[in-house]
């Protein structure tokens, strides 16, 4: 087994749990499994991490990075902030449509982290990364853009993370793409309505 620094070990070993997760469940996934799923000895992982707690941190932090970074590359400024908005979210769509057992595990991972005493911080934290996320995007696009806004940014980014969150829980119980369309149409004209370009 190659040495290979710290970080990029832990990077390894947080991939190889999201697919162990992905594949078998949170409370199915042991230590042992994500090292075996990795290719390293339990005691390297254990080297990594210093808990569950901050293993799951780590899945979550990177779940979100992996559709974050596809987002940010289509949300440039296009001829209309709807064009801009809708690059965003279909983006984001496609990851989903793409990997929708890493979103599935998201919320798994929520109702873990609520249910396991001392986990609750994880599910807060991984709802606060979104809207910051969100918040992110939003100050990039005022800036790119040179949006205004009718609101607050964090009130905007809160919404735009349970919007998110409600319309990728609707498709993966559902499965229907096309209402997921049309309520994004809505959704579109509704943030349209609380900003406007300067």
């Amino acid at each position: 087994m190659a040495r290979l620094p710290s970080a990029e070990r832990r990077r390894q070993l947080t991939e190889a749990a999201i697919r162990a997760m992905t594949r078998d469940g949170v409370p199915r996934t042991t230590t042992r499994s994500i090292a075996a799923e990795a290719g390293v000895s339990l005691s390297v992982f254990h080297y990594c991490f210093d808990s569950k707690q901050e293993l799951i941190e780590s899945v979550i932090t990177t779940i979100t990075e992996h559709y974050v970074s596809v987002v940010k590359e289509a949300i440039r400024p296009r001829a209309t902030l709807e064009e801009t908005v809708r690059a965003g979210f279909q983006a984001y769509w496609d990851h989903v449509r793409a990997h929708p057992d890493e979103h599935m595990l998201t919320y798994e991972l929520t109702q873990y982290a609520l249910r396991q005493p001392g986990f609750e911080h994880l599910a807060r934290r991984q709802y606060e990364l979104y809207a910051d996320t969100y918040a992110d995007l939003i100050d990039q696009l005022r800036h790119t853009m040179g949006l205004r806004l009718h609101v607050p940014v964090p009130v905007l980014a809160r919404y735009l993370a349970a919007m998110t969150d409600g319309l990728t829980l609707n498709f993966l119980v559902l499965g229907d793409e096309a209402a997921w369309n049309d309520i994004l149409d809505t959704v579109i004209a509704h943030i349209a309505g609380l900003a406007r370009e300067s």
